[in-house]
């Protein structure tokens, strides 16, 4: 029987675990920054990171941040949102965001959002097609270091 359980990663030895997943999407950080970034944004930034574990194997991790603008209103921002490459469209992504919804429904908060980078077709097709996201802007971005 599959038993799939949704547990939030607040130790190091928990957030540890969780990157060779993230690594598969973050691709530019080594273990030691993710784990300082993570630890940053957990005590400065109300970052949640939270692992969907099937038959006690961590599949799935998603990052995000309660957040409040005149755009959005109050709502969630999912910084990140892995599935181990291996065991893609078995449901996990879904699983997983679907676990954000109901979150960010509990807390009182009107809506998730998320960015998706140009490249990430596939996942462009699971955010609108399964699980009715609208594409409604662009992000722009720019380095300010010298």
């Amino acid at each position: 029987m599959k038993t799939l359980k949704v547990k939030e990663l607040q130790s190091q030895s928990e957030i540890r675990e969780a990157f060779p997943i993230i690594r598969q999407l973050r691709t530019h950080l080594d273990e030691d920054t993710y784990l300082e970034l993570v630890i940053d944004a957990q005590k400065n930034d109300s970052y949640k990171m939270f692992a969907l574990y099937d038959n006690k194997k961590m599949v799935a991790v998603t990052g995000f941040k309660p957040m409040i603008t005149l755009y959005y209103g109050r709502f969630v921002w999912v910084c990140d949102l892995v599935t181990d490459h291996q065991l893609r469209s078995k449901g996990y992504g879904e699983k997983l965001l679907t676990f954000v919804h109901k979150w960010a429904r509990e807390k009182k908060y009107e809506s998730v959002a998320l960015s998706s980078g140009l490249q990430r077709t596939d996942a462009h097709h699971f955010y609108e097609d399964r699980m009715d996201y609208d594409k409604v802007s662009y992000v722009f971005k720019t380095s300010i270091n010298d």
